[in-house]
């Protein structure tokens, strides 16, 4: 008690001095409290974006597995390629019955041509003036788009094996807008097609379009109209020459049914194909349709999804021809790019503040604590033994601090929120340079094997731009625990630096 009381009489006694330690340890404060609190902030913006995020990963086919691997010769790497095959919806559904993951669903996609009185959307037809390129490719016979896997369709027609599958209704982009969305358990023809098509062929819901096989004008479907949806990011892009080639790659010619119901017209097209023999080139054609089938499986946490990485092996996939990847990981990487990046200057610009705050302050005390070089003779021939003698001097400058990190800490929560929005607002805007300056350097919009580069782009990519920059229990502990260092280091170095001379010495040596 006695150590407590002199400290603060000490305090009293040299109201200048300690003034003048108050003021280096309030700036000191105030910079560290904005430091963590903005520190802390950025690591909670992170973790919450997470736990909002879902989570999903695709089983793809990995190419470069196969390209990579140098036992085998360029013929067999080419045949090895040519029959590598996606996993079929029974392989998928197999892999779903992991234990790591939360929930399964997959589109089947096939395109499809309409009947004389159903056109398909084409841009081509508004634009004023059009290219060589931008016409569809012509094959002798007048098939259009035609490769040796059939003709492409000007109808793209996806099936939903769950309504959670349909991810553009469900963040917003897309939305019914008269009738209702189909069954997705239900193998009845029934489709949504978009505002854009109904409008030019003057369709309304209940009313039934037909549409044929690319490869077979005399196969045909029936597909009864429940709705009709708006999509927001529907538009003309003159610079898009996928558009202009293909109408199947209009969102506006998407329609939407379950994928039962593609289902049931991709088993009748297979059950009534023809096959024929190219005497030229030995190629196989049917008339039957084709189709991609996406799987999709979702996950609680990024944790379950490395987990079925391991997991999906030790179940039999094999690793060389498949690969499982999340294109939301990659996202989420993305969009965290100017929070990473803040956070690293909030934890340099600390180290940068504590550094010249604790060598400042040591200066301070070396001379100021010289100045009571007596005083410490004093205590040391009373009988106060050393370790007491440098608690007292630590204490006080501690209550300094302390006083110093109050004010510091009602400061600095009053200036952390607009100093983090204004420094992540410099940090989105660098990165989004950055990577549009990347994206430039490639050729702009190219959209080829550096297609991923422009998926990162400011137009895609959603940065978080604010964050939480409060002063919580966290921070305060922070600070005081950086107050009592500070305190424990300027102290002890300049106590320890007289305490090495007897107390006879001292009082004999006095000036």
């Amino acid at each position: 008690m006695y150590i407590v009381k002199n400290a603060f009489k000490s305090i009293s006694r040299a109201k200048g001095r300690n003034f003048l330690i108050l003021i280096i340890a309030f700036v000191i404060a105030v910079s560290a409290c904005v430091s963590l609190s903005i520190r802390n902030g950025a690591d909670s913006a992170k973790v919450a974006s997470l736990d909002l995020m879902q989570i999903t990963a695709q089983i793809g086919i990995n190419r470069q597995g196969v390209l990579g691997d140098r036992e085998l010769t360029q013929a067999a790497r080419n045949q090895a390629l040519g029959s590598l095959e996606g996993l079929s919806i029974e392989e998928m559904a197999y892999y779903a019955g992991s234990e790591y993951v939360k929930e399964f669903y997959y589109t089947n996609t096939s395109t499809l041509d309409g009947s004389d009185s159903l056109e398909p959307v084409d841009i081509s037809l508004i634009t004023e003036e059009t290219t060589d390129e931008t016409q569809p490719f012509e094959m002798p016979g007048g098939n259009r788009n035609f490769n040796r896997m059939g003709v492409q369709g000007d109808f793209t027609v996806i099936g939903y094996s769950h309504h959670n599958a349909m991810t553009a209704f469900i963040n917003g982009t897309s939305k019914i807008t008269e009738g209702t969305v189909f069954d997705e358990s239900s193998e009845e023809l029934q489709g949504v097609i978009s505002d854009e098509l109904a409008l030019l062929n003057d369709l309304e819901v209940g009313d039934t379009i037909t549409l044929a096989n690319p490869n077979d004008d005399e196969e045909t479907y029936e597909i009864t109209i429940i709705g009709i949806y708006n999509n927001s990011e529907s538009s003309v892009n003159q610079s898009d020459m996928m558009i202009g080639f293909n109408a199947a790659s209009d969102p506006a010619n998407q329609i939407y049914m379950s994928s039962a119901a593609v289902g049931a017209i991709l088993e009748k097209s297979l059950a009534i194909a023809t096959v024929e023999v190219n005497e030229d080139t030995g190629f196989e054609f049917t008339t039957a349709l084709r189709t991609q089938i996406s799987g999709t499986y979702v996950f609680s946490a990024i944790e379950d999804y490395e987990k079925f990485k391991v997991d999906a092996v030790s179940m039999g996939l094999d690793d060389a021809m498949y690969t499982i990847t999340s294109s939301d990981i990659s996202a989420y990487e993305q969009s965290m790019l100017p929070l990473e990046n803040l956070s690293k200057y909030a934890a340099s610009f600390l180290v940068v503040v504590l550094l010249i705050g604790a060598i400042i302050l040591v200066v301070f005390n070396v001379f100021a604590i010289r100045e009571r070089k007596y005083e410490i003779g004093v205590l040391a021939a009373i009988g106060m033994d050393k370790p007491k003698i440098s608690l007292q001097f630590i204490m006080e400058t501690f209550f300094v601090m302390f006083v110093a990190i109050v004010i510091g800490a009602a400061v600095g929560s009053a200036v952390s929120v607009p100093v983090a929005d204004v420094l992540l607002e410099s940090q989105v805007t660098s990165v989004i340079a950055s990577v549009e300056t990347t994206n430039e350097n490639f050729g702009g919009g190219f959209q080829g094997r550096f297609g991923d580069i422009n998926a990162l782009t400011s137009e895609t990519t959603e940065y978080v731009s604010d964050i939480t920059a409060s002063v919580d229990m966290l921070v305060m502990m922070q600070l005081l625990a950086i107050g009592f260092l500070l305190a424990l280091i300027s102290s002890a170095s300049a106590v320890i630096s007289i305490l090495r001379y007897e107390p006879l010495e001292i009082l004999s040596n006095r000036s």
